[in-house]
């Protein structure tokens, strides 16, 4: 297969999973401010995935321009991220109908805990790839060591939930302001290596 139809289909993927997402928003019915309570919960639900699809696709460009064949491993991993990934509407439509509570919020820090481990799975596939790039390797080790430190906040925003969903609200905030920028050693690796090529 080739790897721009892998990132092609990825992409399609992540475009629906944002539409779907935004389709759970539903139109007040009236127009008076007041109405928009009903509203805010789903809003700010759909705009903390929103936020975590984002940081997504943008990291998962990042790690397809680091190879140029492609093989059965990272297929299969790119598919069981995408799984996880598929499930972030439901995920979020039932946080923002229950006002962020607590089971909701449990489900949904499992459920990113999950698509990080999915990530962390894909890049490991690149990584095998990419062994001879020391360069690369290098920014890959700096990409899983941010990946550990999510993987911990997601757990500890579970039992922290119990105390208060606010406090693990905050954590996956840490999460998305640590990812929003897509990790420049990457960046700095492939450029170095192509000159040298």
């Amino acid at each position: 297969m080739n790897k721009t139809r892998l990132e092609t289909f990825s992409d399609g993927v992540l475009a629906i999973i944002i539409t779907i997402m935004v389709l759970e928003i539903k139109i007040p019915q009236n127009a008076e401010w007041s109405a928009l309570n009903e509203v805010y919960p789903y809003f700010l639900s759909y705009a903390l995935s929103f936020v975590f699809v984002g940081i997504y696709w943008g990291n998962h460009h990042h790690l397809f321009h680091t190879f140029q064949n492609i093989n059965a491993g990272i297929i299969w991993a790119n598919l069981n991220l995408l799984f996880w990934l598929s499930m972030v509407p439901v995920a979020t439509g039932w946080m923002g109908k229950n006002h962020f509570a607590r089971n909701s919020v449990i489900l949904y820090s499992g459920l990113l805990f999950l698509c990080g481990l999915a990530f962390t799975i894909l890049q490991i596939c690149i990584q095998r790839v990419n062994r001879n790039n020391t360069k690369l390797m290098h920014a890959f080790e700096q990409v899983m060591r941010k990946g550990i430190f999510s993987e911990i906040c997601y757990l500890l925003a579970i039992p922290l939930a119990y105390y208060s969903t606010l406090v693990s609200g905050l954590l996956f905030v840490v999460v998305a302001i640590c990812w929003i920028i897509p990790d420049k050693n990457i960046e700095r690796a492939l450029g170095k290596h192509d000159d040298q090529g």
